[in-house]
């Protein structure tokens, strides 16, 4: 059986309206795709890309990209995209890049970037997705980890490369540069180079993506992932999202994170549909739904921050009569902004879950729709044999019960999982115990196999005998009208050794005052089991997120300490709980 038979089962199954069939269908597909030994050998873009889309959609759009301050715009076709990226990977192999070599991608959301990312596979290399606002440091620590064989930047950011390949003495076999630079390849020129390329003859287990975590908790860790566990493993980011191939496919999000890989790249090409991509500085919400409406965006991924700031936005100024389907990604998504999205578009926000380790893994099904819980981040994808485990490790049976979310390992090994975190022996043996795979977040499951998420399981606060989970908390802000976006973290306290804080955003027709606060601190009091609501409530601008949106909890709770440590007073705009007396009591 060709690997391109499963690449089409899913486009058809993708294509059904019948929703108890879908989910039959999608169960019998994964069970089959679970137990079956996989090719010795497998590369997706010579199978896959070019041998089943090229060849049956070569006039096909595949990508239509835009930059949303300009307005500039272009789109390729199938047969174009892979010339791209075929011209690219002749490239690199005149200046002696080889399988196995590593390529460092420092880029914004440019075509270059998925040319390259195609090159990549194509070629056998190890692609290495590199956040563009990288500091010195960071990229220091990167390339004395992890050398750079190769290197494919913008223009603005070759002067802080180069200077760290200075510090760590390392040459790169080829420099390429968006832009001109000396010492570096323009990109420009590979126009020149022939747009057919041979494929690399890739092992199904030859490691073919390291991503460096984000770094919130201690230094960045090595991903690895191989020819299939995301070529082939994201089949189930492809069912969970529900792309078809006369769709275009949008992702809010960043070439240098996992997600890219997720939304921006496998999910649409797996089924031949098309890809998009919007280039930004600052997220403007007006100007981004603008192109969403221009360009005919018909499935769109945001993550929770976006989502946020549309839905107070007027969304009737543009049409979005194309949109089919709207997905969140990132973080569990608040109920108040699904349930105001879809009064806004009529489209429901299915949001799901993963890990830069995995592909998606639990989440709310096309064949949800209507059946979604609100609050509830879904259920899990047919590909993971997904549990909970108490914190002896034990397997939890029972609803209601918070548990570690942890694959299990004992039935099979889910294809979509990495491989390992890449140098890092003590790291793997923290996550991979017993047969389960930890996760290192924490949910709950009810008696219907509905899941609920609690938060990461270092987020979770501890306040007396209670833990409490952040995303919970959130959401009961959420729903009160002067909150645009909230942080809830646990700061230190003698007593208690937590208290909940939030740090909340406010709408712009809202001012921080002693009187919002006590509303606030009424408010959740109203939805919230008295252990839960904020004791301290900070009103700020803005919060620390990494570029993919995901709120940096782990730098408020920083924050907080070194403020305690340092015995710096109370904020302007920060409020306590005991100090209102019109609450039914002042205690902690």
């Amino acid at each position: 059986m060709g690997m391109e038979s499963l690449y089409k089962e899913v486009m058809n199954l993708n294509l059904m309206d019948d929703n108890d069939l879908k989910r039959d269908t999608a169960k019998t597909f994964f069970e089959k795709l679970n137990a079956m030994d996989l090719p010795e050998y497998f590369n997706w873009a010579e199978e896959i890309f070019e041998g089943l889309h090229v060849k049956e959609r070569g006039d096909h759009q595949a990508f239509v990209w835009a930059d949303i301050a300009t307005k500039e715009n272009s789109r390729y076709t199938y047969s174009e995209f892979a010339a791209c990226g075929n011209q690219c990977l002749n490239a690199l192999r005149k200046s002696g890049v080889e399988k196995g070599d590593n390529m460092y991608m420092m880029m914004p959301i440019v075509p270059e970037t998925w040319f390259t990312s195609y090159a990549c596979i194509k070629g056998g290399l190890v692609a290495v997705p590199t956040a563009t606002t990288m500091t010195l440091r960071e990229l220091q620590f990167r390339f004395e980890t992890y050398p750079p064989e190769s290197i494919l930047a913008d223009e603005i950011y070759v002067d802080i490369i180069d200077e760290a390949l200075k510090l760590t003495n390392v040459t790169p076999k080829i420099k390429l540069v968006r832009g001109n630079k000396d010492g570096w390849t323009s990109y420009s020129e590979l126009a020149n180079e022939a747009g057919k390329s041979e494929a690399a003859k890739t092992k199904s287990t030859d490691l073919l993506f390291c991503f460096f975590t984000s770094g919130t908790t201690g230094l960045p860790k090595r991903v690895g992932h191989t020819a299939t566990s995301y070529p082939l493993g994201h089949l189930s980011t492809s069912v969970m999202t529900g792309i078809r191939p006369d769709d275009v496919h949008h992702n809010l999000g960043a070439p240098g994170w996992a997600k890219w890989a997720w939304s921006s790249f496998f999910a649409p090409f797996n089924v031949g549909a098309s890809a998009s991509g919007f280039n930004f500085g600052v997220l403007d919400g007006d100007a981004y739904l603008e192109a969403v409406s221009t360009h005919k965006i018909t499935t769109f991924c945001a993550p929770p921050t976006a989502w946020r700031m549309f839905i107070n936005l007027d969304v009737s100024k543009y049409d979005l009569s194309s949109l089919r389907q709207s997905i969140g990604a990132g973080e569990p998504l608040n109920p108040e902004v699904i349930s105001q999205w879809k009064q806004l578009t009529g489209t429901e926000i299915r949001d799901f879950y993963g890990q830069t380790e995995s592909t998606a893994m639990i989440g709310n099904h096309p064949w949800m729709n209507g059946k979604m819980r609100s609050g509830s981040f879904g259920q899990p994808s047919f590909m993971y044999d997904v549990a909970l485990a108490d914190d002896e490790g034990n397997e939890i049976t029972k609803p209601d019960e918070v548990g570690h979310i942890v694959v299990k390992l004992d039935k099979w090994r889910s294809i979509g999982l990495f491989t390992e975190y890449i140098g890092n022996p003590e790291k793997m043996a923290g996550v991979f115990i017993n047969d389960f795979y930890y996760t290192g977040d924490r949910a709950t499951f009810d008696e219907e196999g509905y899941w609920w998420f609690v938060g990461r399981s270092d987020d979770v606060i501890k306040s007396s005998d209670f833990r409490i989970g952040p995303f919970e908390v959130e959401s009961a802000l959420m729903e009160h009208a002067s909150v645009a976006e909230t942080a809830i973290v646990g700061v230190p306290d003698k007593k208690y050794h937590q208290l909940v804080k939030a740090f909340v955003i406010l709408n712009k027709s809202y001012e921080p005052s002693r009187e919002l606060a006590l509303e606030l601190f009424q408010h959740t009091i109203n939805i919230l089991a008295k252990f839960k609501i904020p004791r301290i409530i900070e009103f700020v601008p803005e919060v620390p997120k990494t570029l993919s949106g995901k709120i940096r909890r782990v730098e408020l709770r920083q924050q907080e300490v070194e403020k305690q440590e340092s015995g710096a007073q109370s904020q302007k705009n920060e409020f306590f709980y005991w100090d209102f007396p019109e609450l039914s009591s002042k205690k902690k």
